[in-house]
């Protein structure tokens, strides 16, 4: 169709010319008066070219017909160029080009189980069907080719039926055609207004469809960038839930693990949860409110020390049933799954831990960030994947705990990101798409369901189900734990930020712990990701220079390199610091320790270890600086 625009004295039209290159076709809009030098313009503006004089078009595929110089001053309209004529570019592409593919992001650099999956066949082989088959050993027929992943046939075979496909079996299923995915980029949506438009003033002052985001019509995500989530031991969750059972209030974590391959899936990918860290916040009985954590920066580089990523986040929504050992059952497909709220915040993080991705137009799409929700089940499992192995860690059957993971879709993450979507204040279950104001922007959000009568009819996204962006993962844990941090002998190292439940950590609490370790256990007992973020964070003692030896000694659990370690002056500083806040058996500690002294210059305190007389206003001893022992 041709464009036309309304003008006081006279009417133009503006017509489609597309220009064909090696990386594929552009649209260029001109109107019949433009030269073809404009044109010329525009090309090379949009492909990024050196200049004008190096391009070459063509009439003909074949490259024979070419347009001349001398036709450049001339007006489209005069060379017989047409609305929607094809015109062939010869030219040298600069590889900054927005439309050039996956060519243009090698350098992307992407995680290693994505690396590791790019190089795999990825097909399913099936043997050779005796019934069916009529060939020899080396022949091949349709009843025992192989399958690629995406075949739905094999996924809904597959016992439980794989509802989701893999990413990568995606990708595969994208790059599957006659050119093998040459022309194939992956793109997020886009709900903002274009600010690079010069053909009008700004929004609200005005608006055209160039600069316009296109309206969005949700559709249920039919693949996942995780298919499975697995806590390498179910005390994991058990010290994390520990924490409601002594409050009764809600608590929320960071997951932090790896990636890997997951067979059980085509080309799929498994979250596996080494620890929990629990950031500083506010619990209530029915809500949760994160704090600033000031030590958010020391704990990502334990992390990086340890060879782990944060993963996705858990939160708990547990009500205990009044004198029973159950919970109540909230979450089912009739009720919702994830509420507004925790899908906005799903998405919010999704969006601060993107994916790499060689195919994307800007070098990320999606997210690997998982959510896993802690919450009561009803025993029937109606609508929910569960794996009953998760009996053997949070309880038996009466206790009904279960865990559920989640990702939200690609769609929620755009929407989210460009502060489209927000929640319903009455129904969890339900979102809202803003109106546009003077400010924003907000396209149409729509989605399709099927009426009484079983028409699929096309709906305003005022309010949204949010069935329509959750994709749900199954959540397991090993029958046999593997724990990358078991911890020491006896009671746990206190975890950060449970100053409310009366787990403090402190040199007290260090001490009562590795009284608690064998004298050949110091690599078991350094195995706890709570002590070494407490070890890295401490001041008293400075030992986060020296503690990338240890870490990658509890890593690869090398008893030779942690007992080398144990050698070091920091540690025999801690070690001296713990002993001092022990009384000696059998004897009362000495009147100085215990009462301070009277002097000329006021109130002292004797130090135990150095016996030097310190100020009553020193919490440290000036000469060995040890703290002061009450």
């Amino acid at each position: 169709t041709i464009t036309y625009y309304r003008c006081a004295l006279f009417r133009v039209y503006i017509m489609i010319i597309r220009v064909q290159t090696k990386h594929g076709v552009k649209r260029f809009e001109v109107r019949a008066t433009d030269t073809l030098q404009q044109l010329a313009v525009q090309i090379v503006s949009s492909l990024q070219l050196p200049n004008s004089q190096a391009i070459h078009l063509f009439r003909d595929q074949k490259r024979c017909i070419e347009l001349q110089q001398d036709d450049l001053p001339k007006p489209i309209s005069d060379i017989s160029l047409h609305h929607g004529d094809m015109l062939y570019l010869d030219a040298v592409l600069s590889s900054t080009s927005s439309h050039v593919p996956m060519a243009t992001h090698q350098d992307v650099i992407q995680d290693e189980v994505d690396n590791r999956l790019e190089e795999k066949d990825g097909k399913i082989y099936r043997e050779i069907n005796v019934q069916l088959c009529h060939h020899g050993p080396q022949g091949k027929c349709l009843n025992c080719a192989p399958l690629e992943p995406w075949d739905p046939k094999y996924l809904e075979t597959r016992d439980p039926p794989i509802k989701h496909l893999s990413f990568h079996s995606h990708l595969r299923k994208l790059t599957s055609g006659i050119d093998k995915g040459k022309f194939v980029y992956l793109e997020d949506i886009n709900c903002k207004v274009k600010k690079t438009c010069s053909d009008h003033a700004p929004w609200p002052q005005g608006i055209c469809s160039k600069c316009q985001p296109s309206a969005i019509t949700l559709a249920r995500q039919t693949y996942r960038h995780v298919d499975n989530v697995m806590f390498e031991d179910g005390a994991i969750v058990d010290q994390f839930i520990q924490a409601w059972r002594k409050s009764g209030k809600q608590r929320i974590g960071y997951l932090y693990g790896r990636y890997v391959e997951y067979d059980d899936v085509p080309l799929g990918i498994r979250a596996v949860v080494s620890a929990i860290y629990e950031p500083p916040q506010r619990c209530e009985k029915l809500s949760v409110q994160l704090e600033d954590d000031l030590l958010a920066d020391d704990v990502s580089e334990v992390v990086q020390l340890l060879g782990l990523h944060k993963v996705g986040w858990i939160f708990t929504d547990l009500e205990a049933v009044k004198r029973s050992s159950q919970v109540h059952h909230k979450r089912s497909v009739d009720t919702y799954l994830l509420s507004a709220e925790e899908s906005i915040t799903a998405a919010f993080l999704q969006n601060q831990h993107s994916n790499p991705c060689r195919l994307a137009t800007n070098g990320t799409f999606g997210s690997k960030f998982v959510t896993v929700v802690v919450s009561g089940v009803s025993l029937s499992g109606v609508g929910v994947e569960y794996d009953k192995r998760i009996h053997a860690v949070l309880g038996d059957e009466n206790h009904q705990i279960y865990l559920h993971g989640y990702q939200v879709s690609n769609q929620c993450a755009a929407l989210v990101r460009d502060n489209c979507l927000v929640p319903c204040v009455d129904t969890p279950a339900l979102g809202y798409i803003r109106d546009s104001t003077g400010e924003q922007f907000v396209p149409d959000v729509f989605y399709t369901v099927k009426n009484d009568f079983g028409n699929t009819v096309t709906k305003l996204a005022r309010p949204l189900p949010l069935e329509y962006l959750i994709v749900e993962v199954t959540t397991t844990t090993p029958k046999e734990p593997c724990p990358s941090f078991p911890g020491g002998r006896g009671n746990k190292f206190p975890i950060e930020n449970r100053a409310m439940l009366g787990e403090i950590q402190d040199f007290s609490s260090l001490t009562q712990y590795l009284q608690q370790q064998k004298q050949d256990g110091f690599l078991l007992a350094m195995s706890d990701f709570h002590l070494l973020i407490f070890l890295y964070t401490n001041k008293i003692v400075p030992i986060r220079s020296q503690l990338a030896s240890l870490c990658k000694a509890v890593t690869c659990q090398d008893v030779t390199a942690a007992h080398r370690w144990s050698q070091i002056a920091e540690w025999k500083n801690i070690e001296m610091l713990t002993r001092a806040t022990l009384p000696s058996p059998g004897s009362n500690p000495a009147p100085s320790q215990l009462f301070p002294t009277n002097s000329a210059n006021g109130m002292q305190w004797v130090c135990p270890q150095c016996t030097l007389k310190n100020r009553e206003a020193c919490e440290v001893c000036e000469a060995c600086q040890l703290p002061r022992v009450q």
